[in-house]
C-alpha cells in the first residue's frame, strides 16, 4: 500500500482527510502536526491520540518554535510587519515552515503523495502547494477538499458516515491558533458587514484593571519583561498570557488573496500586536529618518512575499539583511498599559534615544544653531518651490 503523508491539525478538514484517504484511495496515512505556539503538551498528546483513532497508522508531533521565531517571527518584528497595517500574518507566516517540515516527514519515510486540507478559495492552498513542488517534484500532492468543493456541512456528514462524531457548533469556526496569533474564521467573516460574536474568540475578557508592564528590547528582540530576562519565545508566550487575558489584539483583516479575491478574516494576536507597536515606537526614538523610511518600505515588501509563499526567494535573505543591520541600536524598554479590549504605549527608555540630544528640543530651544542660521537654511530649502512657481505663474 502507497504511503500518504497528511499536514494535520486535528481540525475538521485533516480529520475529514484521513478518512477519505483511507477508504477512498485505498492509501496508507501518515499523519504529521507541525506545532507553531498553537498546542498544548495535553492537546499535543490527545490530538495524536485522535489521529490514531481517525485510522492513521504513524502520527507524529513536530514541535518547532524557535526555527519558526528565528527565521521569520523575529523579521516581523523587526519589519513592524502588519499586512494592510492590520494583520501580523499570523497563519501566513506559519503555513510555510509547517510545509517545509511535512515534506522532510514525507522524505523520512518513502512517501508518495503529500496530502492537506486546504480549500480551493484561500491562501493555504498556494504556500503549502508551492513549497511542496520546490522542495519535493517528485512527490504528488493530493488535497481533497478543495477537489471536491465540499462544505462544512457535508465533510461533518461524511465524517458521521464512517463513525466519527464532530461537533457541527464547533465546525462553524475555522480556528488556527500560533505562537503569533490566531485567525478566527466563520460565516460572518464571508460577508462584508458582519462582525464575529464574542464567543468565537477563544480569548475571553478575564481582568479589566488596568495593569503597566514594561518590555526590554535589546537589538530589535524581546529579551525580557519587567527586567525579567528569558527566550525571546519564552516572552512572547508570556505576554501572551498576560495580555490575553485583556481580550487585546482583536480584528477582522481584509485583504487580497493570493489567487485574486478579496478575502476576510478575524483574528487575536494580543502579544504579537503589542511587542510590534513597542518596537515601531522604540525605533521612532533611535533610528534615523531614513533607517525607518528604507526599512518599512523593503518590510513590506517582506511582509507581503511571506504572506504569498515566496519565502524561499533568495531576496528574501537578502531583505533580512538589511532588517538584521538596522537592529543595532534598537535597545531600550518600552511601557506599556492594558486595558480591556486594547493597550496604550507610554513611552521608552534607552542609551540610544536621539531625543536626548544636545542640539535642541523640538518646538523650544536650539542649542546648535543661530537664528540666522534658520532663516538662511529655509531661504534655500524652499528654493525648488521658488522656482517652479516663478516659471509657472498660473499654478501660483
Amino acid at each position: 500500500m502507497e504511503k500518504v503523508v497528511l499536514a494535520y491539525s486535528g481540525g475538521l478538514d485533516t480529520s475529514y482527510c484521513v478518512k477519505y484517504l483511507i477508504h477512498e484511495q485505498n492509501l496508507e496515512v501518515h499523519t504529521i502536526l507541525v506545532n507553531t505556539g498553537g498546542f498544548t503538551e495535553k492537546e499535543l498528546e490527545e490530538t495524536e491520540k485522535r489521529a490514531y483513532e481517525l485510522g492513521s497508522s504513524d502520527h507524529v508531533n513536530k514541535t518547532i518554535l524557535d526555527e519558526f521565531y528565528n527565521k521569520a517571527i523575529k523579521y516581523l518584528i523587526f519589519g513592524n510587519v502588519l499586512k494592510n497595517n492590520t494583520y501580523p500574518l499570523s497563519v501566513s507566516a506559519e503555513r510555510i515552515f509547517q510545509a517545509i517540515e511535512v515534506i522532510n516527514y514525507a522524505k523520512k519515510i518513502g512517501a508518495k503523495y503529500i496530502a492537506h486540507g486546504s480549500t480551493g478559495a484561500g491562501n493555504d492552498q498556494i504556500r503549502f502547494d508551492v513549497i511542496f513542488q520546490t522542495l519535493a517534484p517528485e512527490i504528488e500532492i493530493i488535497t481533497p477538499i478543495r477537489d471536491l468543493k465540499l462544505s462544512r456541512q457535508e465533510e461533518v456528514a461524511y465524517l458521521e458516515k464512517h463513525n466519527v462524531h464532530y461537533s457541527w457548533e464547533k465546525a462553524q469556526y475555522s480556528i488556527n491558533k500560533g505562537i503569533w496569533g490566531t485567525s478566527v474564521g466563520g460565516k460572518e467573516t464571508l460577508t462584508s458587514h458582519s462582525s464575529l460574536p464574542d464567543s468565537a474568540y477563544p480569548s475571553q475578557l478575564k481582568k479589566e484593571k488596568e495593569e503597566t508592564i514594561t518590555l526590554n528590547f535589546e537589538k530589535g528582540e524581546l529579551i525580557g519583561l519587567e527586567g525579567v530576562k528569558d527566550t525571546p519565545v519564552k516572552n512572547i508566550q508570556k505576554l501572551e498570557e498576560l495580555a490575553s487575558a485583556f481580550a487585546i489584539g482583536r480584528d477582522i483583516h481584509v485583504g487580497d488573496t493570493i489567487i485574486g479575491i478579496k478575502g476576510r478574516v478575524g483574528f487575536e494576536a494580543a502579544a504579537p500586536m503589542i511587542i510590534i507597536k513597542a518596537h515601531h515606537l522604540l525605533e521612532k526614538h533611535v533610528l534615523t529618518k531614513w533607517q525607518q523610511y528604507w526599512k518599512e518600505q523593503l518590510a513590506n515588501w517582506y511582509g507581503m512575499l511571506l504572506h504569498e509563499g515566496n519565502y524561499l526567494d533568495p531576496v528574501m535573505r537578502n531583505i533580512e539583511v538589511f532588517m538584521e543591520d538596522s537592529q543595532k541600536s534598537v535597545t531600550g524598554d518600552v511601557k506599556i498599559k492594558l486595558k480591556p479590549y486594547h493597550f496604550t504605549l507610554e513611552g521608552v527608555t534607552s542609551d540610544f534615544d536621539m531625543m536626548k540630544s544636545d542640539f535642541g528640543q523640538y518646538g523650544e530651544m536650539n542649542n546648535s544653531w543661530t537664528s540666522d542660521d534658520a532663516k538662511g537654511f529655509i531661504k534655500i530649502y524652499g528654493n525648488a518651490n521658488k522656482i517652479y512657481h516663478n516659471v509657472n505663474p498660473s499654478e501660483s
